[in-house]
């Protein structure tokens, strides 16, 4: 989950002109970062055969 600070952080590093859909595509690649994080940080990650059997199954 983002927090103000966060929001108002990457609302700074916009130029003075930007669209919403700019605004709400950067909100969302930041908390998928933050989400992938966490959970690398709590163990929840895949093997690198895990992952290829992952993708394997995507084009079965």
């Amino acid at each position: 989950m983002l927090t103000k600070e966060r929001v108002k952080e990457q609302i700074d590093k916009l130029p003075d002109e930007f669209s919403i859909d700019e605004l709400v595509d950067r909100l969302i690649l930041i908390e998928k970062i933050e989400t992938g994080n966490k959970q690398s940080e709590n163990g929840q990650i895949l093997s690198e055969s895990e992952l290829a059997n992952e993708i394997r199954k995507w084009f079965e």
